[in-house]
């Protein structure tokens, strides 16, 4: 009694049983229909956003936060005072010189691959390499010992186990007798698997050392890597380092350095999004068609109401009302759901497994063989506000169309 009018009667309508019962049927298939698009749009990004993460946290593993290096192609010389000034940054958490180039590596086939050499006592401050070993030791990598480490997926297309020996060409030097490419011979130590393709692939590690003899280098690296506390301040960090060492340095961090990738993966979330989005607007679609039958049903109401002096504008607010609590039920219903579905994800899916007796992603086809799922606020947030806003423009025609109702016209036949 103490609602206004309009508030009053739209409730009063939402609660009443109707004599058309098709129209609540109608009702009953837009609050599903909304709530099932919402339940699908929050699982289905939890799911994209827990992919990115997985994939992040793989790539993150086996490169650094930032790396400093000597700009030009020149190579950096006094590497120990470039890693001490890092060190004294309270945002680094560790730093460790590198030598990167690249090679063919050639045993039963050639491969193109990234030549990195590291120490082996350092680079565990930077990544996680060691961690990642399936065969063999990472510090068998010995100044001198001219071993290597390749990656699973490199070594099964070399056609290279451990203890296999590999020849290694970098680039090409002018000799007396011409261009001569550079050439050494390695022993297979070890293999490790990161789980990203990028690095399985395409990686193969020596001991810094070696690499420096290989490349004729000398005592120089190609820059140093920096861990961070925060990897969000990559880019800050790396940039006052290369500032306080003077000279010209060139910056970069993992997400420049993997920017393609990770706008290929954003790009696909936002077009998913959009998609799914048309459940969503279907459901919106459903409620204009139950509300506009509703407005047909109720016009002797409408015209009493217009006689008992009910503005217009009251009618239009009561089915906006109306269909505006239908959109909220039916959102409140989809978030709820989506939330305790992305939550099940992973114990529905080993469900399906048992019970049809298959294995949707196998470990031997897939890097990663569970469904990773991170919930963000934004996205629940966001989903639910596109769906009220929905579900509140489909209420505006058949609102405005009850609004027009002439009581004259709608008493006639009554």
């Amino acid at each position: 009694m103490f609602k206004p009018i309009p508030v009053a009667i739209g409730l009063r309508y939402l609660r009443a049983k109707r004599r058309n019962g098709f129209i609540s049927f109608i009702s009953l298939a837009s609050i599903l229909g909304i709530a099932l698009g919402v339940a699908a749009l929050i699982t289905t990004l939890a799911v994209m956003s827990g992919f990115q993460r997985e994939i992040r946290d793989r790539m993150l593993q086996m490169v650094a936060h930032a790396t400093v290096s000597a700009d030009g192609g020149d190579m950096m010389q006094g590497w120990p005072h470039a890693v001490a000034l890092a060190m004294q940054d309270k945002r680094v958490e560790g730093a460790a010189p590198y030598i990167e180039t690249q090679g063919l590596i050639t045993a039963e086939r050639r491969e193109p691959a990234l030549i990195r050499g590291v120490l082996p006592a350092e680079e565990g401050k930077v990544s996680v390499i060691a961690d990642k070993m399936v065969q063999g030791r990472f510090d068998e990598l010995r100044p001198g010992s001219f071993n290597i480490v390749l990656g699973k997926e490199l070594a099964l297309w070399l056609g290279a186990r451990v203890g296999d020996k590999v020849v290694v060409l970098t680039d090409m030097r002018a000799t007396p007798m011409g261009a001569m490419p550079q050439l050494k011979r390695f022993t297979v130590s070890g293999i490790f698997e990161a789980g990203y393709q990028e690095y399985d692939r395409n990686l193969a590690v020596v001991n810094m050392i070696d690499a420096q003899k290989l490349s004729r280098s000398g005592d120089g690296v190609t820059g140093v890597r920096l861990k961070l506390h925060d990897r969000d301040q990559s880019w800050n960090v790396a940039r006052d380092l290369a500032i306080r060492l003077g000279g010209g340095y060139r910056v970069s961090d993992w997400s420049s350095e993997n920017a393609n990738m990770f706008r290929a993966l954003k790009l696909e979330k936002t077009m998913m999004a959009i998609l799914l989005s048309l459940i969503v607007a279907m459901g919106a679609f459903n409620l204009v068609s139950s509300q506009v039958m509703l407005v047909t049903d109720k016009q002797a109401d409408i015209a009493i109401l217009r006689t008992l002096g009910l503005a217009p504008k009251g009618v239009m607010q009561i089915f906006m009302v109306q269909g505006t609590l239908i959109g909220v039920i039916g959102t409140v219903m989809g978030v709820v759901g989506g939330i305790v579905l992305t939550l099940n994800l992973e114990h529905i899916l080993r469900g399906i497994e048992r019970l049809f007796g298959v294995q949707l992603m196998p470990e031997d086809v897939y890097y990663i063989t569970g469904l990773p799922t991170e919930l963000q606020t934004s996205d629940v947030v966001t989903i639910a506000i596109v769906a009220l806003v929905m579900s509140f423009l489909a209420t505006i025609y058949p609102a405005w169309r009850a609004s027009r109702t002439a009581p004259a016209e709608a008493l006639r036949y009554e």
